[in-house]
């Protein structure tokens, strides 16, 4: 039977039982052995009775009213990512049920590993006291401090606030045994959030199936309500396996209520919540690849959403729900038409875009709030809603960033205070959160641990191997991949005029001038030596779209083939900050300092690529070897070239470099028998095997010669004493002279050899 790839980006399972066996992803319904089912934003259905748990303690949301129109998405660099997202049905999961199925590798990609969060009984969420502690007590309106006990008074639970007037009342609406709609049966509190109280229910027309109640915005209007309950008819129509299910919107004595599915689990807030329980009330946020691999499995949602013109506007910790090893979106109350201009705009303060209540929400303010949503889970965040309300703490001040840099790349342009610098998509989003996540895994196996994943960018092609004992080239960097959605991407899989100014003037002759066109011209207007070109092409390139990153990483190729790489850097830096979940811009940037005398930025960018992805160990081991040999770090150099596998086609190079760098040790005969050791498990040219023979020997030689015969080593089978390493090195010699082109140099080889021949008697 013909396996099945999971179409899960980045992971490289196949579906077994109609699971991916290494994410855990569900199988898409049109998956089969000729190809993958690929959704690009299109709805699914969903037969999923699992339901919706509360978020606990909800702080009091404070909603923000405006009738300012909404800013419409912003375009950025077309990446050509497309989603291979499985968004299909899923068995049906009863809470207890013994067909609950756990797969602990779905969260995570494969990459890392979630513990699971226990399913929940619904009887046992239910609040035992329905009251609103008076610390969370604000007011629905202006968010003023309400019901709170002044002078010995206490605080009362309904009134008006001081501020603005507005009625507030804390007071369930609804009691245990209320039937609502003619059909839920309220069993209890679960919540109070910004909009009222949650309520559990059952649903009699259902088989008893638990439901959720949610009040709609408290306007003490009935028509209002019933306006609201028809407004909002649209969610009914949001089907992802990954959000909450609204079954109904009801009227119940004048006040509407939300009708949604319960889920069993915990809120990402409870989880944290949990944490700081456990470490007696210190905060202790997740850890990095965890926090990743929340949001990067419930970032599908977001991207449904937004192909359906919807906006979340109000995402946080308490809005994701971790299910056995699954994770769902919850609440939809603050989603909003992305044309709408009129509904009131909900979001939190330390959580909202600070450009929402002048222009209103967008794409990109949905994506500031995850951006502050994974800087809460992973940071001790005091401020987040004062002194970091719309900024990150320095990096500096913070470990966690000094650590993992490109987390904090990903943070900063997540949650960058200018949309436009933001992410465009959320499917922009999600590749670097990915490739983000592979780093930070492999920084946390710690050093000198070898890339487990061969990981396929969207962005760029793998590197060519390099020359063991220089930088890379510009050339052997990692070229863009071609975006399939261009217009001219079938034209220009034809053009494969190997001479560069032939290929100026085929590209003269493109149907289009799209932005591959100007690309590809860019590129071969370096290496064709047409700066002039260059810097026009990649002008028309940023005045079209000042947000182009490939224009920098062209800009940086030419620096560095013009040998400038103090400029290389600078360009190489800045993509880096765009695309900080890809490696390429890091090997770059690493090329870039090593060339520029910036040897330490350069180690450590080098250490980054070589641990992360094997298609990058290669040129990064070579580069970490360079740098530490150059330091007098011999052992750091070894241990660098030991993490090119075997499998890799550098890897003889790296065996060969290894014995060179060995070779050099003239003061240690045993580090000279290493050299030839390291090479014994590879096949090498005739020629370089007598040059390195020769080199070794003679070092030994030396050696022997000045500090005497060391016992018990050999080298390649010769004993480390004077007489045999002579006749060793007299054949080594010889054999290479034969093997050498050039006239003179063999003279001159054969005449060492004769010079090195020990003097025998007759």
């Amino acid at each position: 039977m013909t396996a099945i790839h999971c179409t899960e980006l980045g992971c490289d399972g196949v579906y077994e039982d109609g699971w991916c066996n290494v994410c855990g992803s569900p199988q898409s319904a049109g998956s089969g052995p000729a190809s993958a089912t690929t959704l690009l934003g299109t709805g699914v259905s969903q037969s999923t009775q699992s339901t919706w748990t509360p978020t606990g303690d909800e702080e009091a949301e404070r909603s923000t009213r405006t009738g300012r129109t909404s800013s419409s998405r912003l375009a950025t660099a077309a990446l050509g990512s497309a989603r291979t997202v499985a968004m299909t049905s899923r068995p049906t999961r009863r809470v207890g049920s013994t067909s609950t199925r756990l797969r602990g590798a779905r969260l995570g990609a494969g990459l890392t590993t979630v513990p699971a969060a226990p399913l929940q009984d619904p009887l046992q969420a239910v609040m035992a006291v329905a009251e609103v502690p008076e610390r969370k007590r604000f007011c629905p309106s202006c968010g003023h401090e309400v019901g709170r006990t002044r002078d010995g008074v206490p605080g009362r639970s309904a009134g008006f606030c001081p501020q603005c007037g507005t009625h507030f009342d804390f007071a369930p609406a609804l009691s245990p045994g209320d039937l609502v709609g003619g059909q839920y049966e309220v069993v209890g509190c679960l919540a109070h959030g910004g909009l009222g109280w949650i309520y559990l229910a059952r649903d009699r027309n259902v088989s008893g199936r638990w439901v959720v109640l949610k009040g709609l915005l408290n306007s003490g209007d009935p028509d209002a309500y019933a306006a609201a309950i028809s407004e909002r008819q649209f969610l009914a129509e949001v089907e992802h396996p990954l959000i909450v299910e609204i079954y109904n919107f009801v009227m119940h004595e004048g006040a509407g209520y939300t009708v949604m599915e319960f889920v069993g689990g915990r809120s990402l807030k409870q989880i944290l919540q949990d944490r700081r329980d456990a470490s007696s009330g210190v905060n202790s946020p997740l850890p990095v690849d965890q926090a990743l691999a929340f949001v990067l499995e419930i970032l599908p949602a977001f991207a449904y959403l937004h192909d359906l013109g919807l906006l979340f506007c109000d995402f946080k910790p308490d809005n994701v729900i971790q299910q056995g090893d699954s994770v769902k979106l919850i609440d939809l109350g603050g989603v909003r038409r992305l044309d709408d201009l009129q509904s009131a705009i909900f979001g939190t303060i330390g959580y909202q875009a600070p450009e929402v209540p002048e222009v209103g929400p967008s794409v990109s303010s949905d994506i500031y709030t995850i951006g502050r949503t994974l800087a809460t889970l992973v940071l001790d965040f005091r401020g987040n809603t004062t002194t970091f309300a719309s900024s990150l703490p320095s990096v500096a001040d913070t470990p966690v960033f000094q650590k993992y840099d490109s987390f904090y790349r990903l943070l900063a342009k997540a949650c960058a205070a200018d949309p436009s610098d933001r992410f465009a998509t959320v499917d922009e989003l999600r590749a670097q959160v990915l490739g983000v996540l592979r780093e930070v895994v492999a920084t946390d196996r710690g050093p000198g641990s070898p890339a487990l994943y061969s990981a396929a960018s969207m962005l760029f092609e793998s590197p060519a191997s390099d020359e063991a004992g220089h930088p890379l080239a510009w050339h052997q960097l990692p070229e863009l991949k071609v975006d399939a959605s261009d217009p001219s991407a079938s034209w220009l899989s034809g053009v494969n005029v190997s001479d560069p100014v032939q290929r100026l003037s085929a590209l003269d002759e493109a149907p289009e001038d799209s932005v591959e066109v100007r690309l590809r011209r860019a590129s071969t207007a370096i290496e064709a030596g047409r700066q002039d070109l260059l810097s026009d092409t990649l002008a028309q390139m940023l005045a079209d779209d000042p947000w182009e990153w490939r224009a920098a990483w062209l800009g940086g190729l030419s620096q560095l083939a013009t040998d400038d790489p103090v400029s290389a850097r600078a360009s190489f830096n800045a993509v880096y900050g765009q695309v900080p979940g890809e490696l390429a811009p890091k090997l770059a940037l690493a090329t870039a300092c090593e060339r520029s005398g910036e040897p330490d930025i350069a180690e450590s960018l080098y250490v980054t690529c070589a641990r992360a992805d094997a298609n990058y160990t290669a040129p990064a081991a070579f580069g970490l070897a360079r740098i530490r040999s150059a330091r007098g770090d011999l052992d750091g150099a070894l241990h660098a070239l030991d993490l090119v596998a075997p499998t890799r086609s550098s890897y003889v190079d790296a065996r060969m470099m290894r014995a060179r760098l060995l070779a050099g040790s003239t003061d240690d005969v045993t580090a000279l028998s290493q050299a030839l050791a390291s090479v014994q498990s590879v096949v090498l040219p005739p020629l370089q095997q007598a040059e390195l023979k020769v080199d070794v020997l003679g070092s030994a030689l030396s050696t022997v010669l000045a500090k005497g015969p060391v016992r018990n080593v050999t080298l390649g089978g010769v004993p480390a004493h004077e007489p045999e390493l002579r006749d060793a090195l007299e054949g080594a010699l010889r054999q290479l002279a034969t093997l050498t082109e050039d006239h003179d140099e063999r003279i001159a080889l054969v005449d060492r050899a004769h010079e090195i021949r020990r003097w025998t008697t007759w």
